[in-house]
């Protein structure tokens, strides 16, 4: 089915190239890609050592138009596999191969048309974010690799930089963002966001309505085929002396699902560069969310504070670590990052001092097995 609608998205993409005016003034073919390899230690997991690769391989192919126009079209594999090893006693494997990337897109100076498989996020935040919807990227990870969604999505630039999106999703089955009930696949979704300037800074907002199918999560709430949602979500960043944004979100079901019928969250943050050496950045965000069966009840509500440091070293080094403190468990989850770059070579090294009882709103790739305490290497080299 999705093969067919790329198909379906490269023949319309291709019909509506060939009616433009003007004709195609330059096409390309660029190639291009990642490749990764890791080795991970963890003595508290079942299987303390972990190997593994990525290999993504990308294709674009452009086509300027007369009059700032442009036609291109992208595609991408992510290849993964690994090994968790547990010497000399057993080991595990496991391995996939699946689309990452496959869109078509038109845009010219103030319009992007772009359909198929696409990454889509927006928002202020960026560690602890009520409008990841979307996307499950997490800010630990150095590749910051995340699923893509099948849809169409729209985008209009205004002169004042204020911009409009538009798009409708189909046939994503799998859990996206903050989701805990999958989407019923055989019905649309379909969203927007505006966003404009404002004195120091913008504001924008965003709306989302999809129809959820709790059949395969009947054990925590009731079993419903078609559950309307309705989501709300409003964020603001501002510039003056410091960084300062707000960010929230409300998720609305029109079903009783009893504590789950609505999510309320909501994003307080900061960010400042310190003159210190070679620029100290601080990034710093408290979360608060709840889940509750009336809207704005924040009685059981559970509060998340993150904290990111950022310092190059020289200009091939760089020091990064994360803090993430859960109020309600009183625990502190413990990231650092040391990174090297030789041109199109990185070289990761990564340690991490977690709780064994991992409770944390972000749930990492598999790969990282961020519970308890661990080390991890990771070289990625792009071409």
């Amino acid at each position: 089915m999705r093969c067919l609608a790329f198909i379906f998205v490269f023949a319309f993409s291709y019909n509506a190239w060939s009616q433009l005016t003007g004709g195609a003034d330059k096409k390309a073919v660029d190639w291009q890609g990642q490749a990764v390899a890791w080795g991970h230690y963890n003595p508290d997991n079942p299987y303390p050592v972990y190997i593994g690769a990525r290999f993504i391989p990308q294709v674009n192919y452009k086509i300027a138009l007369a009059n700032s126009g442009l036609i291109d079209f992208e595609a991408s594999l992510n290849m993964v596999g690994d090994a968790g090893m547990h010497i000399p006693d057993s080991s595990d494997w496991n391995g996939k191969i699946s689309a990452y990337r496959i869109w078509a897109r038109y845009s010219n100076e103030q319009l992007e048309l772009r359909a198929g498989l696409q990454k889509i996020n927006f928002g202020s935040a960026s560690l602890l974010r009520p409008l990841m919807w979307f996307d499950q990227v997490d800010p630990r990870d150095p590749l910051q690799l995340t699923d893509g969604v099948w849809g169409g999505l729209m985008r209009y630039y205004f002169m004042n930089n204020a911009n409009l999106w538009v798009w409708v999703l189909y046939g994503n089955d799998n859990l996206k963002g903050w989701e805990f009930i999958e989407s019923n696949s055989s019905i649309p979704e379909f969203g927007g966001r505006f966003q404009m300037p404002i004195p120091q800074g913008e504001a924008a907002v965003s709306y989302h309505h999809r129809v959820a199918d709790s059949r395969g999560v009947a054990a925590v709430i009731p079993s419903i085929e078609k559950i309307p949602e309705n989501r709300l979500g409003i964020d603001a960043r501002f510039d003056k002396l410091i960084g300062f944004w707000v960010e929230g979100a409300w998720v609305n079901a029109s079903k009783d699902l009893g504590a789950f019928t609505n999510q309320m969250s909501l994003n307080l943050g900061v960010d400042y560069t310190f003159g210190l050496g070679n620029g100290l950045s601080v990034i710093a965000e408290h979360l608060l969310t709840a889940y509750d069966e009336k809207a704005f009840v924040f009685d059981d509500s559970v509060h998340y504070s993150a904290l990111s440091l950022n310092y190059p070293i020289g200009m091939f080094d760089n020091l990064n670590t994360i803090v993430f403190y859960n109020w309600a468990d009183k625990q502190l989850y413990n990231f650092v990052n040391w990174s090297k770059q030789y041109d199109s070579i990185a070289l990761n090294i990564m340690g991490y001092w977690n709780p064994d009882d991992y409770n944390m709103l972000i749930q990492p790739n598999a790969e990282n097995l961020f519970a308890g305490k661990g080390l991890q290497l990771m070289l990625i080299y792009n071409f």
